[in-house]
């Protein structure tokens, strides 16, 4: 699939979400310090339509100042035999708009040199604009696109992919950002133009095409992903995308939206790893909001970067092997996962220690903005 490139400047966005100190810099920091990402969109129309319809303009222009020239000919005098014939007028009418000129035949009225002035020469130089556009278009742009291709492909390693850039997967990017993901390690693809213009302008590169075509994926570099984030905003896009990335990646991440909770599970047999219902989850909160507005205030410290405490998921490390888990404090284990197995806080004192391959989902403080 051909496409066209374009770059889009990094421009000074303000996330009002995340007014809480700490989480701002970080995220403006992220933003100011990015470089111009790269556009792909797809052409409406093959290199030989453009062409044709090129070519078909540039003749009308001609046929035009012929014409006009045609009509004013006793304006023009011939160098040779001092008759200007219809051969000559298309003789001339070619080597003005060409900006040849050898002289043998020349304006000498008034209205003939004001013709060439003011219609001619802009004339003339919409032709040269025409084909050099389409020379950009239709040879430099490709090595141009290979070129930047290549470059973005070098740079994306252990990245996030995210599918679809609606309400959902922008504010997944902008908690990315404010968490201190780098810019150049985000990588949007959404099939509307307005989209992924907004992702550019955040600072991360953005693909205009279906995220549900495998070569689409595959220039994504999906085989070097730490993970895929599929918010398409309907359960059928996101289930077609989620079967095309586990098929030609079996072992990233994949992270899914769904809209519908009966969804669930088929996402859950097509190779999803987390599940995530914004609706259900949002009704969950709204509910929990009638009687109990200090836990909301609570969970949105949790969740958000830009809250005083954090909730962390890590792999248990070497010099933890062996301890218990109050000797982890400052932070609190919450919950720990020994193979299949999930020990919740209120059953640690039957777990004994930290072995190896455990993983921990702690509660800690959040580190504290730097000056």
């Amino acid at each position: 699939m051909s496409r066209a490139i374009l770059t889009t400047s990094i421009l000074n966005t303000h996330c009002k979400r995340y007014q809480t100190e700490g989480a701002l810099p970080t995220m403006a920091k992220a933003i100011h310090t990015a470089e111009p990402r790269v556009i792909v969109t797809p052409d409406t129309w093959s290199p030989f339509q453009i062409l044709a319809i090129r070519l078909g303009l540039a003749l009308f222009l001609f046929c035009l100042i012929f014409l006009l020239l045609w009509l004013d000919r006793d304006g023009l005098q011939d160098q040779i035999d001092g008759h200007v014939s219809f051969a000559d007028v298309v003789y001339f009418t070619m080597i003005t708009v060409t900006t040849v000129g050898y002289g043998d035949i020349v304006p000498v009225s008034t209205r003939a040199r004001l013709l060439d002035a003011l219609v001619v020469t802009p004339v003339r130089l919409g032709i040269w604009f025409l084909f050099l556009g389409t020379a950009y278009q239709l040879i430099i742009r490709q090595y141009m696109e290979g070129y930047r291709m290549a470059k973005l492909h070098a740079t994306l390693n252990q990245h996030l992919i995210i599918c679809g850039f609606g309400h959902t997967g922008q504010s997944t990017v902008q908690e990315l950002l404010a968490r201190g993901v780098p810019t150049d390690q985000i990588l949007v693809i959404d099939q509307k133009e307005e989209r992924v213009r907004l992702a550019g302008s955040m600072g991360v590169a953005a693909f205009q095409a279906d995220a549900a075509q495998e070569d689409v994926l595959k220039e994504a570099a999906i085989h070097k992903a730490k993970a895929v984030i599929i918010t398409a905003g309907r359960d059928d896009s996101n289930a077609l995308m989620l079967l095309t990335a586990r098929h030609l990646n079996p072992t990233v991440r994949m992270v899914v939206s769904a809209k519908q909770e009966e969804n669930v599970k088929l996402f859950r047999q097509g190779g999803a790893d987390t599940i995530v219902s914004p609706a259900t989850f949002g009704g969950y909160i709204l509910a929990a909001a009638v009687d109990h507005g200090h836990m909301v205030d609570c969970l949105n410290d949790l969740l958000t970067a830009g809250g005083q405490i954090r909730l962390i998921e890590r792999p248990v490390r070497a010099d933890e092997i062996g301890k218990t888990p109050e000797d982890l404090r400052p932070e609190v284990l919450l919950r720990l996962y020994r193979g299949t197995t999930m020990v919740s806080c209120f059953e640690l004192d039957q777990a004994g220690c930290l072995q190896q391959d455990d993983t921990l989902l702690l509660l800690a403080m959040a580190a504290k903005p730097t000056r």
